[in-house]
């Protein structure tokens, strides 16, 4: 049977995907330069065309795959590490009503990421003021609204915890309504600190699947 246009469409996206995969998993691009990079590389004169482009969703799988594959002796201490600080710097800002978002939620994170947060307040002064009384150094920058561009950007705050970078978006309390819902693959887009703390003790009570002696 000859492979329909489709099928050429589908086997072309997750060549992009995977090579974005190691891109991201490697050397710690954004999905989205990451995304462009291989679509370079796979598509060359053709990589405008958005519609040969795989989605997030299907990169963030192949993601997972990867790291399967290659980094399974590393990606996980890393993850569980990352996870450890989050959770440590989460009930530090509880104040804040924080929740966790990005790779260190989903399972994804690596060498190469950040701890990615949400805080919400009545202002991003208070929380900014609330860092600084603890000689915490902050660099301030901007971060897209999670409910899309048509809400203007929130200040976001960056800062080391332990040796680990943090990201925290800065929302007004009022924002909170609605953020919880999930993803269309039905993954959590954002998680507070007790589910976060369930999330690893599920982890670490998983039982590890036997491997074949041969």
């Amino acid at each position: 049977m000859m492979p329909t246009p489709i099928d050429d469409l589908s086997l072309l996206r997750t060549e992009i995907a995977a090579v974005a995969a190691r891109l991201i998993a490697r050397d710690g691009a954004d999905y989205a330069s990451a995304k462009r990079k291989a679509a370079l590389q796979v598509l060359g004169e053709r990589a405008d065309s958005a519609n040969l482009l795989p989605d997030n969703a299907q990169i963030e799988a192949a993601v997972r795959d990867y790291q399967a594959l290659f980094l399974a002796d590393s990606q996980p201490a890393r993850l569980l590490a990352l996870r450890t600080a989050a959770l440590q710097v989460m009930e530090a800002l509880a104040e804040f009503s924080p929740y966790i978002t990005g790779a260190v939620l989903n399972g994804t994170a690596g060498e190469h990421d950040d701890i990615e947060l949400q805080l919400f307040a009545d202002s991003a002064k208070e929380v900014q003021i609330y860092l600084l009384n603890r000689n915490v150094t902050i660099d301030i920058s901007e971060t897209p609204h999670f409910k899309g561009a048509r809400f203007d950007p929130v200040e976001t705050v960056s800062f080391l915890w332990h040796g680990e970078g943090v990201h925290a978006e800065l929302y007004e309390k009022h924002d909170l309504r609605g953020a919880l819902k999930a993803r269309a693959d039905g993954r959590p887009q954002r998680a507070d600190a007790a589910a976060l703390r369930s999330m690893m003790t599920s982890s670490a009570t998983t039982p590890t699947p036997l491997q074949d002696p041969t």
